[in-house]
């Protein structure tokens, strides 16, 4: 199965301000890069100095460097969003990790489960509460939230916290875009299938045996490649998603939809 080609994008964002969260790598470069190709401010915020730097300047955005789960430095960063754009439009809260000592329940000890859970599922909460004011007086705006294809499904390689966790955003997510809807923010989960991040490289390159069992049940037959979960993003963070909110997007290669893959 071949990879997808570059093609020429829209220019749905411009003028607008967005704000993404683990934009250093993987997912959130990739997105960094389609907003600002799509004419976007983008401010981009990482806790490594060095790949959000890097990732800010090759984007013509700013870089804001945040630890996700301090609720001081969240308030700051999209208040230097605001101050320097003067408006926030979008988050793409997308911060993660999944550490290799989250596993099976009976192993994970619960020091990597508060660990996971707060970086995962607790700065979404701290994201969507900061940005919410900010969007509440402008009338509109696009929250998106990186959830999972994993909390929609059971796995028998668990990742206890990292499945619970991002189970937690899909419900969140929900609450908040009924909540707010009639003030026209959107708040919509972005449901990623395995991505071929640095992430994932890590992961599977410890474990080749894990990742061939995970390939094979993916219908495409391969991973996805961040430009492609960005171009989701994209979409939910433009005017084409209008009349989304508390959805779910799946963009997982048909694993949700399989019941056995192609031979």
């Amino acid at each position: 199965m071949s990879e997808p080609t570059t093609t020429e994008v829209c220019r749905r964002l411009v003028g607008r301000t967005a704000v993404i969260t683990g934009a250093g790598s993987g997912i959130g470069l990739a997105t960094a890069r389609r907003f600002a190709s799509e004419g976007a401010n983008v401010v981009v915020a990482d806790i490594d100095e060095g790949s959000g730097k890097a990732a800010a300047e090759e984007v013509g955005g700013i870089f804001v460097k945040v630890d996700v789960t301090d609720p001081e430095q969240v308030e700051a960063l999209f208040k230097t969003a605001y101050d320097t754009y003067g408006s926030v439009d979008i988050a793409f809260n997308n911060a993660g990790i999944s550490p290799p000592d989250d596993d099976s329940i009976l192993t994970t000890g619960l020091d990597a489960w508060r660990r996971v859970q707060e970086v995962n599922l607790t700065s979404v909460y701290l994201c969507c509460k900061a940005v919410l004011p900010y969007m509440q007086r402008q009338g509109k705006g696009s929250i998106i939230n990186t959830a999972s294809f994993v909390a929609k499904m059971g796995a028998a390689t668990s990742q206890i916290s990292y499945t619970a966790s991002k189970g937690g955003v899909l419900a969140m997510t929900r609450e908040l875009g009924v909540q707010f809807a009639r003030e026209g923010i959107r708040v919509n989960a972005l449901c990623p299938g395995p991505v071929n991040t640095p992430l994932l490289q890590e992961l599977f390159a410890k474990d080749p045996e894990r990742a061939a069992r995970r390939i094979v049940h993916i219908p495409v037959g391969r991973f996805a490649e961040p430009t492609e979960i960005a171009a989701a993003v994209a979409f939910l963070a433009s005017d084409d998603s209008s009349f989304m909110t508390a959805s779910e997007f799946l963009v997982d290669g048909g694993i949700g939809g399989a019941y056995v893959t192609p031979q």
